[in-house]
């Protein structure tokens, strides 16, 4: 059985080190992406993911597990057009995860890197990410809550799939931007 730690952070008030949970309830993963002239916007519903916060929040890390097959973007026949091979092959990889490897201070917020995986292709990202603060929830768990974005480019994990257009315009744009809003409760 693995003990929580509950020595404060030295830069962070409430944050104290241990193992954060990611909270599904109350929390979002999400796109966006252009297609035609508008922008779509989805979700994936199924995902876990720990915070490991050290007394150093520098030497704390990330490590998150999506399921691809979950992607939601509030049309059936688009979101299984997603799941194909076209897109995320999720029947032949079903994951999307991101392994952090370091945490710095920008300012007041800080920068996130780390390695995404979709469709066994792994690249660096980086992630610019606003600690929100730490609470206390109905429950007596002590909750930590931060919002973080970034934009990548889909074609760089094989995800490349489009339809020409008049002009040498084509229907998807390649940008994608993904955006988190994360709750996490500290494991006992």
């Amino acid at each position: 059985m693995t003990e929580t730690v509950t020595t404060p952070t030295t830069t962070i008030p409430g944050l104290v080190a241990g193992t954060y949970s990611l909270d599904a309830a109350h929390t979002e993963i999400g796109f966006t992406v252009r297609h035609l002239m508008t922008k779509v916007r989805g979700t994936f519903q199924e995902f876990t993911g720990d915070i490991v916060v050290k007394d150093s929040l520098e030497e704390s890390t990330a490590n998150v597990v999506i399921e691809l097959a979950s992607v939601h973007t509030r049309n059936d026949q688009r979101d299984g057009h997603l799941r194909s091979g076209d897109f995320f092959d999720a029947e032949n990889t079903p994951k999307m995860t991101f392994a952090s490897t370091t945490l710095k201070a920008e300012g007041d917020d800080y920068v996130l890197a780390g390695e995404l995986t979709i469709k066994d292709v792994t690249k660096p990202i980086e992630l610019a990410f606003e600690f929100l603060g730490v609470e206390q929830n109905a429950y007596g768990q002590t909750i930590l809550g931060f919002e973080a974005s970034t934009s990548i480019s889909r074609k760089e994990w094989g995800i490349d799939f489009n339809v020409p257009l008049e002009g040498g315009k084509l229907l998807i744009g390649d940008k994608v931007d993904i955006h988190l809003d994360v709750q996490a409760a500290l494991q006992a």
